[in-house]
């Protein structure tokens, strides 16, 4: 029997419990037929004032995932969809496949998760060889996420660290910093321009960003979900979300 509302496909959806961008993103491009269902890692609005605080900030979300996963599972979702990037990052492509290896036995259900999405979505552009990417991380985080898109065989031009002070305070970047930061890592060498770090609050403003840069912007909670879309051979081309959902 089909679920009434989630008669397509029904996402679980693991997100930490600070934030508050990933579920009004997914919904936002979630087509009919398609129902999400959040389910929030517990973290503390943990304080990030340094590499040490915010590496070990994540290995409590990372330490918490597993509780998410199971309670999320109750609803009997088709797939699962990661709403928290960094550690997904961590270890390179080793540390994502151990990560997604870790989630999906489980599961019993397939992931997707932000590294192996935006390295998909990347692909999906063709031609993109060099690219810069910036995140509400710390240098130590930048760090891993430089190390994975390496090892998936692109070249990182440049990046950039918001370094926020808190979880919650990741959604409370302005756009227009944001738009600033975009300016300051793009140039004639850079492919293509990738954001990470679920919580920051980046869709519209990377769909109009390939406007005015002429290039693929790629947010990651929209790379994320359409990932899943395309893992469940879900198709739909959805406009005003970018030229990923657009095109591919």
């Amino acid at each position: 029997m089909k679920d009434a509302l989630g008669w397509r496909a029904k996402f679980g959806v693991l997100g930490p419990s600070t934030n508050t961008i990933v579920q009004p993103d997914f919904e936002a491009m979630r087509p009919v037929g398609v129902t999400n269902h959040y389910s929030r890692i517990f973290t503390p609005n943990s304080n990030a004032l340094s590499n040490d605080t915010f590496l070990a900030g994540t290995k409590i979300i990372a330490e918490n995932v597993q509780d998410a996963v199971k309670s999320v599972m109750t609803c009997q979702p088709d797939y699962l969809v990661m709403g928290m990037s960094a550690i997904t990052f961590y270890g390179g492509i080793e540390g994502a496949r151990a990560f997604e290896v870790s989630v999906t036995e489980t599961a019993g259900v397939g992931l997707s998760c932000g590294s192996r999405a935006t390295a998909a979505a990347l692909r999906a552009f063709g031609g993109v060889k060099k690219i810069a990417f910036l995140s509400p991380y710390y240098p130590a985080a930048n760090d891993q996420v430089r190390q994975y898109f390496e090892e998936e065989g692109f070249i990182v031009g440049r990046d950039h660290c918001l370094q926020c002070p808190s979880w919650v305070a990741i959604s409370q970047v302005p756009e227009v910093d944001l738009v600033d930061v975009i300016k300051s890592i793009d140039g004639d060498d850079i492919d293509a321009i990738v954001q990470v770090g679920t919580n920051l609050s980046m869709v519209k403003l990377a769909a109009a960003a390939e406007r005015f840069l002429a290039k693929p912007v790629i947010a990651i909670n929209t790379a994320t979900y359409w990932h899943a879309l395309r893992a469940n051979s879900i198709m739909d081309q959805i406009s005003g979300l970018g030229r990923l959902f657009e095109e591919h």
